[in-house]
């Protein structure tokens, strides 16, 4: 089912003057005689020696050495807005990588063009996958009716963090699977006391619009469009709302508090809650202010009682180019990278939560995994999944919420403005 997908937008012709420029790495020579390559896209620098791009480098030679004559050719490339404009480039130029890392939050430019190849038949052959070993909500991200155009690998749900130790020392019961607004403005009314607030707010469009919907608000309806939608009194209640946690009630520093003191409020033990994915855990393993054991995992609360909690889906997987000049060697690759023996490996890094049911599983061993767990059915994937130019519209969003935050302007008609805009921006759908 395609959700507020506007009319298809050819790729970028501005890039075009530049394509013979990037090539990415196929114009690099290097590979031996008799050699297949396998050109493989995906974010991240090339000087990386974190333990994850470690563990990455074994994965790929292992693959390697499972398949002699065939060699990798990883196309890094930092920076999510580069990796697609980069990847698109490469598209132009007629100059695809073979497998290409897939990221929710961008996907539709790819899928919506026919950029790359329907997995379906790799996936039903007879060397095939069992997509029921698969988060599903996280598999029909890259869905298109009956149409696949990505395995996952891994994903987080966006979730409330809090503080354990500040909860008990300011005796505030720990967050509930069903709460509410009214009780997480009085917890962090509680929890906000000298220099320490209850929660802290980032002007990051894809962390508080979650906070929208569970308000039944959005910025795009079914119809794709923003009017009618993103100025609703429901999106208009919840970004005051939003607001007020700061301008009114105090429990969270303004934005400018938080750029002059330059600091994470949340790592540093001086807020008690904050918004944040599973990536959060890496970062405040090593925190010198928090630990680990003192944090706990909720789901976001909703505006008032018997409303379902909703969140989003974060998702990164393995897709094929359309010219893969050796497709039956990319899937032989994504099915080597995705299976169960490598993810037991790669999920080691913690940053996601492995879209394999059974590695996940064996990964809550603690109270945090489990949360996490227990959240993941009430995801779904973000729009940039489903709406090419997606981008506009969180850049558009935060300086709308910048406008609210920073100069007071008005909700309503900030948003009335925004939905205009967006709707200019997207076009006719």
């Amino acid at each position: 089912m395609r959700r507020g997908n506007p009319k298809r937008i050819p790729l970028p012709v501005v890039f075009s003057a530049f394509a013979a420029a990037l090539c990415l790495s196929s114009c690099t020579p290097g590979a031996q005689p008799n050699t297949t390559v396998l050109r493989i896209a995906a974010w991240g620098g090339a000087g990386d020696d974190s333990d994850a791009a470690r563990i990455e480098r074994e994965v790929y030679a292992e693959f390697e050495r499972q398949n002699p004559g065939v060699e990798i050719q990883l196309e890094n490339i930092p920076g999510s807005q580069d990796y697609v404009r980069k990847v698109l480039l490469s598209f132009i130029a007629g100059a695809e990588p073979d497998v290409i890392r897939l990221d929710a939050s961008s996907a539709a430019v790819f899928i919506n063009n026919g950029a790359l190849k329907d997995l379906t038949p790799y996936v039903e052959g007879e060397d095939g996958i069992n997509l029921d070993d698969y988060f599903e909500n996280v598999v029909n991200i890259a869905r298109r009716d009956e149409e696949l155009y990505a395995i996952p690998v891994d994903f987080t749900p966006l979730v409330v963090y809090y503080n354990k130790r500040l909860f008990d020392e300011a005796g505030v019961p720990y967050p509930s699977d069903n709460w509410t607004w009214d009780e997480f403005l009085a917890k962090a009314k509680r929890l906000t006391r000298g220099e320490q607030y209850g929660f802290t707010f980032t002007n990051w469009m894809p962390g508080w619009l979650p906070w929208v919907w569970n308000n039944e608000g959005d910025v795009l309806g079914p119809d794709g469009k923003a009017t009618g939608t993103a100025d609703s009194q429901a999106t208009i209640d919840a970004v005051s709302w939003l607001r007020d946690l700061i301008a009114v009630h105090k429990v969270a520093p303004s934005l400018s508090q938080m750029a002059a003191e330059g600091a994470a409020p949340f790592a540093n033990a001086t807020a008690a809650m904050e918004t944040s994915g599973h990536w959060n855990l890496v970062g405040l393993a090593s925190a010198p202010k928090v630990k680990l054991d003192e944090i706990g995992i909720a789901p976001l609360p909703v505006s008032r009682p018997g409303r379902k909690p909703v969140t989003v889906i974060y998702e990164s997987g393995w897709s094929i180019g359309r010219n893969c000049k050796n497709p039956d060697l990319a899937w032989r690759f994504i099915k080597y990278y995705t299976s169960q023996e490598v993810q037991r490996k790669i999920q080691q890094t913690g940053i996601g939560v492995c879209a394999r049911k059974d590695i996940a599983t064996e990964r809550a061993i603690d109270a945090r995994e489990q949360e996490f767990l227990r959240i993941i059915p009430s995801g779904r994937e973000p729009w940039g999944a489903k709406v090419e130019g997606y981008d506009y519209v969180e850049s558009e969003g935060q300086k709308m919420m910048d406008g609210i935050l920073k100069s007071g302007r008005d909700p309503a008609r900030s948003l009335r403005d925004f939905a205009r805009a967006v709707d200019r921006q997207l076009g006719d759908r």
